[in-house]
């Protein structure tokens, strides 16, 4: 028999003053939870569910199983970490507000912009700089296509995709993620200039990856993909899909952690649409305060993706801008401070505005008694 523990922000409040203090801050972000549901899963199937506020969760914790408890005190405990920010080069990426990062792709086979910037450096660079200059805080170049079938690339092939991208980034003063799985690109990628490693595989793709980013010391994003081999989309089966990726994203965690992975370096991304229906999906992204109980800061990655066409009359990946700035709105509602997006002047217009309404809310306290 095995049993598991999980500690769900369920309700939110404008902030602490609106709940009188009962409110917790999540994760160091701008979104605050007033109530919780605390839920034992026993064998794969949910067995107790209590809900609490913060000033009742002692007593709640107090009830559960002895085999749970001590994970149930790390979960409550992460859910109130404030990360630090991330240290890129000569720029400081604040975590305890959204902050967005552009995709470059310089691939022939990308489902969004399809080779647009592979041959055309200047087009590429300008792309970069428009992204930055609409507020991209980070950018984030791919020089393979993960979508569903995409072939594999060959490493060389890669690295003449994603070196000469990197430089120019780098020449800009650029924040640079590399979206690889490949320790030869990792490497090549961080003496050029770039900064974090973006590894849809989680640095199971080569054992040696977990080697060369310990020793880096870079921050890493670990993704989850349920595929094991060159298909991360192959495998996607769950008993319950939110409960499933939080255990992945634990174990992935855990396997940077023993490598000598600094904890203050992993970044985790719950994968959408990475081997997952349309219900998988839709479900995770309900679901995200809670993968902030992981410790972790969180980046999530659902601009474009084939779930907004599946709820659009199936639009092409290049019509599904107003999805992608709802699911990046869900996301800051749930305190997600890492967003990749397409559409970086739309999602940062959002962002700001979004950010406008939080400060008002917190400072604005006229229909609270004197």
């Amino acid at each position: 028999m095995s049993e598991s523990v999980y500690i769900r922000p369920i309700g939110f409040a404008s902030g602490p003053q609106a709940e009188e203090g009962d409110a917790i801050r999540l994760a160091g972000s701008m979104v605050y939870a007033s109530r919780l549901a605390v839920i034992l899963r026993r064998d794969n199937a949910v067995v107790s569910r209590w809900t609490c506020s913060p000033e009742s969760m002692a007593q709640v914790l107090g009830e559960l199983p002895d085999s749970v408890g001590e994970a149930a005190e790390a979960q409550w405990a992460n859910l109130g970490i404030v990360h630090k920010p991330l240290q890129l080069g000569e720029r400081t990426i604040r975590l305890d507000q959204p902050q967005v990062m552009g995709i470059l792709n310089v691939t022939p086979d990308s489902f969004s912009d399809g080779g647009k910037f592979l041959d055309d450096v200047d087009a590429g660079r300008e792309h970069a700089g428009a992204m930055l200059q609409a507020g991209a805080a980070i950018i984030d170049i791919g020089g393979e296509s993960t979508r569903p079938g995409a072939p594999a690339v060959w490493e060389g092939d890669e690295l003449k995709r994603v070196i000469p991208a990197v430089e120019y980034c780098a020449a800009m003063g650029a924040a640079i993620s590399v979206d690889t799985r490949r320790p030869a690109v990792m490497e090549a990628a961080l003496d050029a200039g770039a900064h974090i490693i973006n590894d849809v595989s989680a640095l199971r793709h080569d054992p040696r990856s977990l080697e060369l980013v310990a020793n880096r010391g870079c921050p890493v994003v670990l993704m989850h993909a349920p595929g094991e081999a060159e298909d991360l989309h192959a495998d996607g089966d769950y008993a319950n899909v939110v409960f499933d990726v939080f255990d992945w994203l634990a174990t992935a965690r855990d396997r940077a952690l023993a490598a000598g992975i600094a904890r203050d370096r992993i970044v985790l991304d719950p994968g959408i649409g990475f081997g997952k229906s349309l219900a998988d999906n839709l479900a995770l992204m309900n679901a995200l305060p809670l993968f902030h109980a992981l410790g972790q800061p969180l980046l999530l990655g659902a601009s474009r993706k084939r779930m907004i066409g599946a709820l659009s009359n199936e639009v092409p990946a290049h019509q599904r801008m107003g999805g992608s700035v709802t699911l990046a709105v869900k996301g800051m509602d749930a305190g997600i401070p890492l967003h990749r997006v397409h559409d970086v002047f739309e999602t940062v217009q959002a962002r700001n505005v979004w950010r406008g309404l939080r400060d008002a809310a917190l400072t604005d306290f006229g229909d609270l008694p004197g």
